[in-house]
């Protein structure tokens, strides 16, 4: 359904266990959004519940995630959390699917601290409710070899809305710059590889930023991969990109 990057035969050798599968990973999803800037075209819902030509958006994602051959799922959910077990009780009634729920917001690092303590496996794949980025898993999932994290990174031209990440050739993070004008770059596509012991094991506070407390702070320091992957991307944060995403969709 979504147009994903091709695995190579060096990527697919790579990694430590070349039996793991994207089946064998568990899914987080935060969807514990409030949605502030899309408010005024999706009032009085999460945002991932934004509907997309009739279906909510996390529907996408979720098919995105079934079509790569995830499993099993566990979402992150805090406002208006009822919407999306309702949906998705209702509309993936044999789903895999476990849901953690944020008593207040606490960051997209406390979210994923807290569903991640309920993951069986690993290793889980982290992404946002409200972005659909339509990589490889089974590339993600090979390249983890010395790896305690690893980026979805999309190339990316003439933008100012995300920063842009830099990596070497051994694909580890060089350096995360912050958000202004740039010609081209690679951004943070928010879809991850996570090893979930090891992030547990640093004793990070309750409430944080995933990006700006673990990613930023700790790359130098524990390894951290990008993988490159020119697939489709989008983030419906802003009204702009939801009305894109109802011209995507209709492709689809």
């Amino acid at each position: 359904m979504f147009p994903t990057s091709v695995t190579n035969e060096a990527q697919l050798q790579e990694g430590s266990d070349a039996l793991l599968q994207v089946k064998d990973v568990e899914v987080i999803i935060l969807a514990g959004g409030l949605g502030t800037r899309l408010r005024s075209a999706v009032p009085d819902l999460p945002k991932c519940m934004a509907p997309v030509n009739g279906k909510p958006f996390l529907g996408y994602v979720i098919d995105y995630f079934l079509q790569q051959g995830a499993e099993r799922f566990i979402l992150s959910l805090g406002y208006k959390q009822e919407a999306i077990t309702e949906y998705i009780t209702s509309a993936y009634p044999s789903l895999s699917v476990q849901f953690v729920i944020e008593n207040e917001p606490l960051g997209t690092g406390g979210a994923i601290q807290l569903a991640s303590k309920e993951a069986r496996g690993h290793y889980a794949f982290i992404t946002n409710g409200d972005t659909l980025f339509s990589v490889d898993l089974q590339q993600l999932l090979n390249q983890r070899k010395n790896c305690v994290c690893s980026l979805s990174l999309k190339p990316m031209q003439q933008f100012e809305r995300y920063g842009v990440v830099e990596i070497d050739t051994n694909g580890l993070i060089k350096s995360f710059k912050e958000k202004q004008y740039y010609e081209e770059g690679f951004i943070n596509g928010g879809l991850y590889l996570l090893d979930i012991p090891t992030f547990l094991s640093l004793g990070l506070p309750e409430k944080f930023s995933f990006e700006k407390e673990y990613l930023e702070a700790f790359y130098q320091t524990i390894p951290m991969k990008g993988l490159i992957q020119d697939a489709y991307f989008i983030d419906i944060g802003i009204p702009t990109d939801y009305q894109q995403a109802q011209t995507d969709f209709l492709k689809l």
